[in-house]
């Protein structure tokens, strides 16, 4: 049953892929008298099981990766433990809003009837939503936009969070920790993200730590399994045929941990390829962290321009 070993190296043929059935033929052929079920129970007595690939080497890595996981570990516990704010924010994947196939399962006495194929020009429209997770509650938040997954749809998305949830819960609080992956609409090097965190801040008087995780770490950012995860579980299966069923699928996300969800639709049009000017690019005070600056920063507002998070 290893690998290196098993199967026809010229055809590709490998004996994990087998049959329990076509085992036990083919140790019956070898001298073995052996029934199928013996063979599952061997295996199983093995820790042979049907396993999938598992996504997890990089070709590159960078050798920072370890260091900025670990380092965003302790300041999500110091956020936390001195009451603070702490959320993790992404955007999930776009979805084809319309009669169309949802993969997975659902009970039923006659299957749905969708649509034969997934072409967008099928669709009534699209559904964009950026999730808000907040750590310290065990609650999420998210925005469904129809347009474009921009900066200015994520910034949109956060404020709007904090305006309904988070200035409730933490309105004396006025320092937030945000986790974010490298790319995207919230990513490193945008500085679009950057000038609307930055109108975030003086808004409200926020200011703001942003840590984001190292490239192709992006599976181990806590909205995705904590969130997004729940979500694509209770949508399974069931076509989104309008934006109000993808509302109430979010809004309905119950896990056995206490995970609640709240959900807005945002009907903005939002324009791609909008570009920040010299001018604003120097208004924001962004203060880098000694470690790892490119991962690391404080944005302050204006007003009152505290010491950055080191």
């Amino acid at each position: 049953m290893q690998d290196a070993t098993a199967g026809d190296p010229i055809t590709g043929l490998k004996w994990t892929r087998k049959t329990s059935r076509k085992i036990s033929r083919e140790l019956k052929r070898r001298g073995y008298r052996v029934g199928p079920d013996t063979v599952r129970r061997l295996l199983r007595e093995r820790r042979y099981v049907l396993r999938a690939n598992r996504k997890r080497l990089n070709k590159k890595q960078d050798p920072e990766r370890d260091r900025q996981m670990r380092a965003l570990v302790r300041r999500r516990r110091a956020f936390q433990k001195a009451g603070f704010p702490v959320i993790s924010v992404d955007a999930k994947q776009r979805e084809l809003v319309g009669n169309f196939k949802n993969p997975g399962r659902t009970y039923r006495q006659t299957a749905l009837e969708v649509l034969e194929s997934d072409y967008p020009s099928d669709a009534d429209g699209v559904a964009i939503p950026y999730g808000i997770y907040d750590v310290v509650r065990n609650e999420g938040f998210v925005v469904v936009g129809i347009s474009h997954q921009t900066p200015e749809f994520a910034v949109a998305a956060i404020r709007r969070w904090w305006v309904h949830s988070g200035r409730q819960r933490y309105g004396d609080k006025k320092r937030l920790l945000m986790e974010a992956d490298c790319g995207g609409a919230n990513g490193n090097r945008c500085w679009l993200w950057k000038f609307g965190l930055q109108q975030l801040a003086d808004e409200f008087g926020l200011t703001i730590t942003v840590s984001h995780l190292p490239t192709s770490a992006s599976k181990w950012n806590l909205i995705e399994h904590r969130l997004f995860c729940h979500i694509e579980a209770n949508w399974a299966g069931q076509p989104l045929i309008n934006y109000e069923t993808v509302l109430n699928f979010i809004r309905t996300t119950r896990t056995e941990t206490g995970l609640r969800v709240r959900a807005y639709l945002d009907k903005t049009d939002y324009q791609t390829g909008l570009k920040i000017t010299a001018d604003q690019k120097a208004q924001i005070n962004l203060k880098p962290h000694r470690a790892r600056p490119c991962w690391n920063y404080t944005i302050a507002p204006h007003s009152d321009a505290p010491e950055m998070e080191k």
